[in-house]
């Protein structure tokens, strides 16, 4: 696969399962993720602290971000349910800024670096649920799957289900207000974390195929 990788996460949050029975954050997962990946991928990581944006200028933010996701063509977006600080507005927050960084085209001297590719990995919760976020087998007649996107950055809300022109699938229990999609019909495409280490580069290449063909998507990048 051989393909360079930005995560970003929130670093502190606590609101996610225990793993080995010692205290665990978002961070401990990027840890294990480094492990599983680091035979095939770089990993850049994204910040390491939680601190609040207001106090930077920025051109300060562009250049901190630019030198790290410059060289990545895919960004996991690891998903816990205390990622959003919601006392912070999200433009002073770090993550939807390497959100918004990582969809745009990237320019270093006479080099440019086109958007990356996303992934939102998800983390069970405390209780080892990831039912904040996915809801498997959400409907008893087709079997979808419902994504809480109210518990995302908007930058993230924004570019779910953006596909310019959508495809739905029929399903009788479902009322013309509540089409089910699908297809690939978000530019980020969500994963359990179970599912994904069991398979990372099944994932990491379905993300890439959306990231080629994103012109069929409306993309936002501006953090608000």
């Amino acid at each position: 696969m051989g393909r360079k990788i930005f995560v970003t996460y929130k670093y502190a949050d606590n609101k996610v399962f225990v793993l080995d029975n010692k205290e665990t954050t978002a961070r401990t997962y990027v840890d294990k993720l480094q492990g599983i990946l680091i035979d095939e991928d770089h990993i850049n990581k994204g910040e390491k602290d939680d601190a609040d944006l207001s106090d930077f200028k920025d051109d300060t933010i562009q250049t901190k971000l630019g030198e790290k996701i410059f060289d990545s063509s895919v960004t996991i977006i690891i998903v816990s349910k205390g990622m959003v600080n919601p006392s912070i507005l999200e433009k002073d927050q770090w993550m939807p800024w390497e959100i918004s960084y990582s969809l745009r085209k990237k320019n270093r001297g006479n080099r440019t670096s086109n958007p990356n590719a996303l992934l939102a990995v998800v983390l069970p919760d405390e209780s080892g649920s990831y039912e904040y976020y996915i809801v498997d087998d959400s409907c008893p007649h087709c079997k979808c799957r419902t994504l809480n996107t109210h518990v995302l950055f908007n930058i993230m809300k924004n570019n779910m289900f953006n596909i310019k022109q959508p495809e739905y699938t029929d399903c009788s229990y479902h009322t013309e207000t509540s089409k089910i999609y699908s297809g690939n019909s978000s530019y980020i495409h969500s994963v359990k974390w179970s599912n994904f280490i069991s398979n990372p580069e099944l994932y990491i290449e379905k993300a890439v195929k959306i990231a080629s063909e994103i012109e069929a998507y409306d993309i936002t990048k501006v953090v608000n």
